[in-house]
């Protein structure tokens, strides 16, 4: 009989097509690819179909390892995401035909092992998640059920010895998902549902071969006083661990072996020691080191990401008996703690960190592209931000390896709105009362928690597991979870939930807040905290899900996904539903609350072009404002711990909560994410007109100086002064009231704040504001969930009868490929407001990804400034340039 062992996981894959699958110990291959059909087209014995030999030439065939229905028949090429008559365009994904899915279908593959040529081996079959769940059928038998196999990370590994073969088969029954019902991974009301529900093997199915003692997963642990100095002498103690199970009916002695290896790849230590284990019995193996002066991994913008690595051998005499993956650590230790204001402080190598991030989703059709994921890893840092918040949407291994690498922090935790979090005090679910869990659902999230853990524990880029989103897990749920957890190692925060709605007493109050808004609000409540009862999301505290909803793709994307008729809908119809928006039930179907704020500060559009100009200079606003509004009081009496925006991306392209569109393209919510999160920063502070100094680094310290001008749109100065100020590491502070100048505004002024260093020398940062007369006041008493009305808007309209302005644009070559510098001057007596510079290709279509120094900016008469382009493609040929009263010129590139 095969053995079905739910305390092992693994989660390194080596794909192999031709060849026998895992010939060697510790080898851990991935199933390469898949015959699927639907269940109604096949025979009826399906423990037939899992016999070698059977002809699936009628049946569809995806070129990959792992897929959903949809993404598998995407990689099959029956469909097809782009162009008009592709799935994302316009509305065509509301006409797809989602009664393909309502039955079950089947995955089939035939492989090969080398069975024969090795006596006294055991072969493991190891799932790591199929939506929603899945009967398993092996060379004629059934493995696993789908009460067993259930829940999208629930991850199983099944002793398949008795039944492997030379010549294999596999097929993996798989039923259709309900969210409200399944353990899935749901995108609640962030875009139109996949028409499958995200089923099928969306990660890979892998098998493995060892010999008499098989290893778990490998846990890191890391042990060292905090705060790290690195003037000092310390250590870091390194424990490695695995669970050894022997697999023989009689006692065994095997040797358990880890190396070490620093950052270099050299080796540092090798750590050996014997152990016995009983017929069939089961442990613990730990081996422990200590390393002195270690090198510490950090955050990007705090220091290096050096990453050790281990690797843990158990041999049996002379022979290999398993082998784990090479597996990267880093040193470094983060905790956690609920302040006096009942929020969330999180601590990096004992040093208190803002966080500031954004809430990823993967694609619609959770299809996987690690060069893709890394783009937005670098669009993170590009943008300042030190974090990603992963609701429920953890993806592949590769995401944290990235992650570790780049030094971009994680939090990952469950999602909202559906099986995840049925429990009787929710009264937000699309059913309600819910459908309560049962037995087998919590023995799925049991699986998919050790699961989870596993597959994370030994990435330094974990920063905390969050058990609940909107909600907290009840208790015998939030034991399991703990329990899960404490196995696999697990030493970062574990979290209720994201909101302070409730949490079980094991973990005590998240320290979060989840308040809102979700849609437009105007920059000046992000400044307007007092009193904070009445002030929701405004900047105190830890914001885990809040923005203004902005992220309105360029021309050049829209063209990509939408009808002309699509396109002018935009602005001759500001309150129709959008499909491209969120579900057509949710509050964030149209761009009314939007549009309406937009219409109200900078006129009626005229034009798409006039439109979509207007969005992104208010777009820029929103996302600046809100970090800018964070940033300055993190070191305020009552402290903004952290800010997650929502979102950082897209499923699919959307119209909204975006930073950058789906194709990469960065635009106003962007630019306004960077500009605000410069390590060294000054911001203004709409509600009092105060200048903040801000410093996220953690050793940048001095004398600094800001100059301040304020002119009219005529060019004419209104104000200007320096203020001198010594920053400090990690803190923030007010240096400046400017409220006096900016009443002397006729209507709209442009303010530029300039930050150099003591020999004003090096500028840090540069930051122009256009500012209103008449200011925008929050009407608090109309506070949602998702927005608030105003008393009074801004007015821009001023910007609209500004002289046009023709910018200077030079270029060279910089000294790598793809590497541009270009001076852009404004030789006008007039600001040059919200000058926009795109990358564009031989065809003129828009060039990505990519990254500016700056972008979207305004420049006082006469200033020019030098900005620094990577075009990561080297596609790009020339450089449009455009702005709110810049006449358009191209440049090439040469």
């Amino acid at each position: 009989m095969f053995s079905f062992l739910p305390f092992l996981f693994g989660t390194a894959v080596a794909a192999v097509y031709d060849q026998p699958l895992a010939t060697v110990p510790g080898q851990l291959d991935a199933i390469p690819n898949w015959d699927f059909q639907q269940l109604r087209k096949v025979p009826k014995n399906i423990a037939a179909l899992s016999l070698p030999g059977v002809n699936t030439s009628s049946w569809h065939h995806a070129p990959v390892s792992r897929c959903t229905l949809m993404a598998c028949l995407l990689a099959e090429g029956t469909y097809d995401v782009n162009g008009p008559d592709g799935l994302w365009y316009s509305d065509n994904l509301a006409h797809f035909d989602q009664s393909l899915f309502s039955v079950p279908w089947l995955y089939r593959n035939q492989f090969s092992l080398s069975v024969k040529h090795q006596p006294k081996r055991h072969y493991f079959l190891q799932t790591n998640g199929i939506t929603p769940a899945a009967d398993l059928f092996l060379n004629g038998k059934r493995i696993a059920d789908n009460v067993t196999q259930s829940g999208a990370y629930g991850g199983h590994t099944f002793d398949i010895t008795p039944l492997a073969r030379k010549e294999n088969a596999l097929v993996v029954k798989v039923y259709p998902a309900n969210y409200q019902y399944d353990f899935a991974v749901g995108f609640v009301d962030w875009n139109p549902y996949p028409p499958d529900n995200g089923t099928g093997v969306w990660r890979d199915i892998t098998i493995k071969q060892t010999g008499d003692v098989y290893m778990g997963p490998v846990s890191v642990l890391v042990n060292m006083d905090v705060p790290v100095e690195q003037s000092k002498t310390y250590h870091a103690v390194i424990t490695v661990r695995a669970q050894a199970r022997n697999l023989d009916n009689k006692a065994i002695e095997f040797v358990g072996k880890v190396d070490i290896r620093n950052p270099k790849g050299e080796l540092l230590k090798v750590l050996t020691k014997t152990f016995r284990l009983g017929a069939k019995e089961s442990r613990t193996v730990e081996l422990s080191e200590k390393i002195q002066n270690p090198e510490i991994w950090w955050p990007a913008a705090w220091g290096g990401q050096p990453l050790y690595s281990a690797q843990m051998t158990y041999s049996v005499g002379s022979d290999t008996s398993d082998i784990s993956p090479l597996t990267s650590f880093g040193i470094r230790t983060v905790t956690s703690e609920v302040n006096s204001h009942n929020d969330t402080l999180f601590r990096v190598n004992g040093y208190p960190i803002q966080i500031r991030g954004g809430g990823y989703s993967a694609d619609m059709f959770l299809r996987w592209d690690p060069q893709h994921f890394e783009h937005i890893a670098r669009y993170v840092l590009d943008m300042g931000m030190n974090t990603i918040r992963l609701e429920g949407k953890m993806e592949q291994p590769q995401l944290y390896d990235i992650a570790d690498r780049l030094g971009i922090m994680v939090m990952a935790g469950w999602e909202c709105c559906d099986r995840w979090e049925d429990w009787p005090y929710n009264e937000d679910l699309f059913q309600n009362p819910p459908p309560l869990w049962h037995k087998a659902d919590y023995e799925t999230a049991n699986a998919s928690m050790r699961h989870e853990a596993a597959m994370m524990q030994t990435h330094p880029s974990l920063i905390a597991f969050l058990v609940g989103s909107d909600y907290w897990p009840d208790d015998l749920a939030t034991e399991i979870y703990l329990d899960g957890l404490h196995d696999a190692g697990w030493q970062v925060p574990v979290i209720a939930s994201a909101a302070k709605r409730g949490y079980p007493e094991l973990l005590g109050p998240s320290g979060m807040k989840m308040e809102g808004p979700y849609d437009w609000v105007p920059p000046v409540y992000w400044y307007d905290r007092e009193p904070t009862v009445n002030r929701s999301g405004s900047s105190f505290g830890f914001g885990s899900e809040q923005g203004a909803g902005v992220g309105t793709p360029t021309k050049g994307s829209l063209t990509r996904f939408l009808t002309d008729t699509d396109m002018q809908d935009l602005w001759k119809k500001p309150n129709k539903g959008l499909y491209h928006m969120s579900q057509d039930t949710s509050q964030f179907y149209d761009r009314s609350i939007y549009n309406k704020g937009l219409f109200a500060r900078y006129g009626k559009p005229t034009s798409l072009d006039d439109y979509l100009m207007n969005a992104q200079m208010m777009d820029y606003e929103a996302t600046r404002s809100e970090y800018e509004g964070w940033s300055s009081q993190w070191s305020a009496s009552h402290p903004a711990t952290g800010l997650i925006y929502w979102m950082l991306n897209n499923a699919w392209p959307s119209l909204h909560w975006n930073q950058f569109d789906y194709y990469l393209h960065p635009a106003g919510s962007y630019f306004g994410t960077k500009i605000a999160n410069r390590v060294e920063h000054v911001a203004y502070d709409y509600f009092s007109s105060f200048i903040w100094l801000i410093n996220h680094s953690l050793e940048q310290s001095g004398p600094r100086f800001v100059h301040v001008e304020l002119v009219g749109l005529n060019g004419e100065r209104i104000s200007r002064q320096k203020i001198r100020f010594t920053t400090e590491p990690n803190k923030s502070h007010k240096i400046g009231d400017i409220s006096s100048s900016i009443k002397k505004i006729k209507d709209v002024g442009v303010l530029r704040l300039l930050l150099v260093d003591e020999d004003g020398d090096t500028v840090l940062s540069r930051n122009a504001y256009w500012l209103s007369k008449q200011k925008d006041i929050v009407d608090w008493t109309t506070t949602t969930w998702y927005s608030v009305d105003v008393k009074q808007s801004a007015n821009f309209t001023a910007l609209d009868k500004m002289e046009k302005v023709t910018i200077s644009l030079s270029t060279s070559k910089g000294k790598t490929y793809g590497q541009w510098k270009l001076r852009v001057k404004n030789p006008a007596p007039v600001p040059a407001v919200f000058v926009q510079l795109n990358l564009v290709d031989e065809h003129g279509d828009d060039v990505t990804p990519l990254t500016w120094s700056d972008n979207y900016f305004t420049l006082l008469p006469h200033e020019s400034i030098e900005v620094d382009l990577a075009d990561w493609s080297g596609k790009g040929v020339a450089v449009e340039v455009d702005g709110k009263n810049i006449k358009k010129s191209r440049a090439l590139l040469r």
